[in-house]
């Protein structure tokens, strides 16, 4: 790629304060990620698992789901989600069930032993929440989740 001198690049739109507070609000997400990531994963591990095996059994605890349908839920791959379903299906967590719906398109299911891995972690987890949020106003925890979801709902429709 060639980059051209600094004078011939197009100049950015004026910046609105809505557009400075999305962007900061974009770069405390991706710090919070990465903190909630790692955390993740030393909760995930008093179950046996990693991170994105816990998302992904997430992902059917209440019910079975197609691989697509809980890459949608998650906001993951389908491809990612079926990767990781395989591993968890070949390590006796989950379980491929036939999809009425859909001949080819099968469902994943958690099984007992799925189950028994997530309250693992959910013994450990409870408490970590708990301790989390114990310095911050439930509406303002409120706020913040109506506020996520929102921009995720914007995102997703644009």
């Amino acid at each position: 790629m060639t980059v051209p001198p600094r004078k011939e690049w197009p100049q950015p739109g004026p910046a609105t304060e809505g557009g400075v507070l999305v962007t900061d609000v974009i770069l405390a997400t991706f710090r919070l990620n990465a903190r909630l990531m790692e955390a993740a994963q030393d909760l995930a591990a008093h179950g046996g698992l990693t991170a994105a095996w816990w998302q992904v059994l997430g992902g059917v605890l209440d019910e079975p789901r197609s691989v697509a349908e809980v890459g949608r839920i998650m906001g993951v791959s389908r491809q990612g989600v079926q990767r990781i379903a395989d591993l968890l299906v070949e390590r006796g967590l989950a379980e491929y069930q036939p999809n009425p719906a859909h001949r080819r398109a099968k469902l994943l299911a958690c099984t007992e032993a799925g189950y028994w891995a997530i309250r693992q972690i959910a013994v450990a987890q409870h408490p970590f929440a708990a301790q989390l949020s114990k310095d911050v106003a439930l509406d303002d925890l409120r706020t913040t989740l109506d506020t996520m979801r929102t921009l995720i709902t914007r995102l997703e429709e644009a």
